[in-house]
């Protein structure tokens, strides 16, 4: 690498850097009271990045159904993400409705989801798998489109085709986790909200995540009925700190 390059290269990691802090404007200590997670405080750091954006805040995220979590870390500056299930509904085809259908699956569940998830510059939501469980219903199944923002998505497979090694990234960027023992993902991917190209998780069961980009990042997604979940690192849970 010519020292060009190289300057290129320090200035831009310099300028992502910089240019994450002053998009989040908010510390690690910004979210805690007592050690204890504060969720108004991230949501209000939620709503300063919507408005940047110029994401319109619907009436539904001033209330409880917008939630927050730190995934029990402590850490929720790098480590969280706010999220709203816009809609999760499962139900059986014969008894949804005024349980008027008798068609040919009028025996059979079904499932879907639509959520809008939120990250804030540089913010992790960590390894995790979805798995079936015992209400019937199967692995969840998704895809995710960028809105606003750029992110990263991490998963245990090559499918989409333009993935590439996490272990070929510079080792600065590499995510959070990479190589401790617990950690699965092997693949890297880079969707843009200006490309609009949707992520498919195809595998069920896969281990994946998200990364958020400079500038923090809102993301739809499109999923079957979501149910259990677990995370790869040890001690780690879909609550917050208290």
């Amino acid at each position: 690498m010519s020292r060009r390059d190289c300057l290129k290269t320090v200035s831009g990691a310099m300028l992502a850097s910089t240019g994450a802090a002053a998009a989040a404007g908010a510390s690690k200590s910004d979210f805690y009271q007592k050690k204890a997670f504060d969720a108004q405080a991230a949501k209000k750091a939620y709503f300063k990045m919507m408005e940047r954006f110029g994401y319109p805040i619907p009436d539904i995220l001033r209330g409880d159904d917008f939630w927050v979590c730190d995934f029990l870390q402590g850490d929720f500056a790098k480590l969280g993400m706010g999220g709203v299930f816009w809609i999760n509904e499962k139900g059986n085809y014969g008894k949804s409705g005024g349980g008027k259908y008798a068609g040919e699956f009028k025996d059979r569940d079904f499932g879907y989801l639509g959520h809008d998830i939120f990250l804030l510059p540089g913010q992790v939501l960590p390894e995790h798998q979805h798995l079936g469980g015992s209400e019937g219903y199967g692995p969840k199944m998704e895809s995710w489109q960028v809105r606003y923002g750029e992110v990263e998505f991490f998963g245990e497979y090559k499918r989409a085709g333009d993935e590439t090694l996490i272990t070929e990234m510079p080792e600065a960027r590499r995510p959070w986790g990479a190589g401790e023992e617990w950690f699965k993902s092997k693949y890297v991917v880079k969707r843009t909200a200006k490309s609009g190209r949707i992520y498919t998780l195809e595998d069920p069961e896969s281990w994946h995540f998200q990364r958020a980009g400079a500038e923090g990042a809102i993301v739809t997604e499109y999923a079957t009925y979501h149910n259990h979940v677990g995370f790869s690192k040890p001690g780690m849970a879909f609550d917050s700190s208290k």
